[in-house]
């Protein structure tokens, strides 16, 4: 830009433009009042207009037009917002987690028990006796007599017997029953659970509930027993003082029929019989009674 000067000292100068646009992007405007130029040119260069550029060059800025023109705002960070854990479904995954654990672990375990042999489970019920091992001579001889028999155990668990079994389809005898008969009903691998005749009746009951129905299992009175309630198969015994005591029905479910010294030979024919009392008694062949 050049200036010049016309009529003497005391005219004003009058402003050439030099084709440059303002900073704003437009030749600064005459003032409508005389023409005047805008305020602050000088000859220096630094001239209001190139103030007004640095304006302009600042309204190009985003956030010019905040307050006081101090540049642009600051963003404002996103809060986040914490939301508590729902306990509920966790808690019930856990759950779930430690049902299908478990019934998983029972299952395995249920295998396992099944692959063992029945000889294994069965020393496993604390209490139990097994004859075949302590005592094996008194429990050797299956061989058939008539009349009464002595015993080395009471009641008796192996040894010579009569040729007529006590039927054992979950039989309960409420009075007692010949040695000679449940002894046989043993060789075919029957259970013979027995109780003292004062035994409570609800805990006589109790006992029936474990044998009534089941196959190769059978009950009755026993007198003079050494303990409440003895439970008996070829070979091996427990005595309990309690009707309720598991290893009862323990020892049925792993004895029955595995103990047989006969087996396939069922309870349900043949030479049986149902009588009760402790006389033997002397029946022909294949007749029941």
């Amino acid at each position: 830009m050049s200036i010049s000067t016309q009529g003497g000292d005391n005219s004003r100068p009058s402003v050439v433009s030099t084709g440059k646009p303002s900073a704003g992007g437009k030749p600064k405007a005459a003032n409508k009042a005389g023409g005047r130029p805008a305020t602050g040119t000088s000859t220096s260069g630094k001239t209001g207009g190139a103030k007004a550029g640095g304006g302009a060059a600042k309204a190009g800025r985003p956030g010019a037009a905040g307050k006081g023109g101090k540049g642009p705002r600051k963003a404002v960070k996103a809060v986040k917002v914490s939301q508590g854990r729902s306990w509920g479904p966790i808690a019930l995954m856990v759950a779930v987690g430690v049902l299908a654990t478990g019934i998983i672990g029972y299952g395995a375990w249920a295998v396992s028990q099944e692959a063992r042999s029945w000889q294994d489970r069965a020393s496993d019920i604390a209490g139990l006796v097994n004859y075949r091992e302590t005592d094996p001579e008194s429990i050797s001889n299956q061989e058939h007599r008539s009349g009464k028999i002595e015993y080395p155990h009471s009641p008796p668990v192996g040894g010579p017997h009569n040729n007529t079994w006590q039927r054992c389809l979950g039989d309960v005898y409420d009075a007692p029953i010949a040695n000679e008969h449940a002894l046989h009903s043993l060789e075919h691998g029957a259970v013979w659970l027995t109780y003292r005749p004062d035994l409570p009746a609800a805990d006589v009951e109790q006992l029936a509930s474990v044998i009534r129905g089941n196959d190769f299992m059978l009950m009755s009175p026993y007198e003079g027993l050494d303990r409440p309630i003895s439970i008996q198969a070829w070979g091996y015994q427990l005595k309990v003082d309690n009707a309720d005591d598991p290893r009862i029905k323990e020892f049925a479910t792993v004895l029955a029929q595995n103990a047989s010294m006969e087996p396939g030979v069922p309870c349900s024919s043949g030479n049986y019989t149902t009588g009760t009392g402790t006389e033997p008694r002397e029946m022909q062949p294949s007749m029941g009674g």
